[in-house]
């Protein structure tokens, strides 16, 4: 597989992620968005959906081809780097919770509970499985 079609598995496996957050926060019982917590980083704006996706997008053709690289050299599968990621991501819960400039806001509820980490694991469970089926 190519870098490009890697990147482009990658991003559009991270629509699919965004595409499942409203069926999600309502299974977990958690307003909290990845889209929204990107998107309000990087502008209060009426804009920021458009771009928390275009951000949510980017990292995940950052991840597909980082993916692609590990497989090639050690036969790495998505699913596996995608829940190792979020194992890792998590421990910055804490600190979004605190510091994020739109904590408290629609789609931003504290993320550092057993209900956050089930939600994010639910997540990055998606974004694997539809990076392998992008990715073949």
């Amino acid at each position: 597989m190519s870098r490009g079609r890697a990147a482009a598995a990658g991003a559009a496996a991270t629509l699919v992620w965004a595409a499942v957050e409203p069926l999600d926060k309502r299974l977990f019982r958690l307003d909290y968005s990845d889209v929204a917590m990107l998107g309000k980083l990087v502008t209060r704006s009426r804009l920021w959906p458009a771009a928390g996706l275009a951000v949510h997008a980017a990292n995940g053709a950052v991840f597909g081809v980082a993916w692609r690289e590990l497989d090639r050299r050690r036969g790495t599968g998505p699913l596996a780097l995608a829940l190792a990621e979020n194992t890792a991501l998590f421990a910055f819960a804490p600190a979004i919770d605190r510091f994020h400039p739109a904590r408290g806001e629609r789609g931003l509820a504290p993320l550092f509970s057993a209900r956050g980490f089930a939600q994010s694991t639910f997540r990055h469970a998606v974004f694997g499985i539809v990076l392998a089926r992008l990715a073949r």
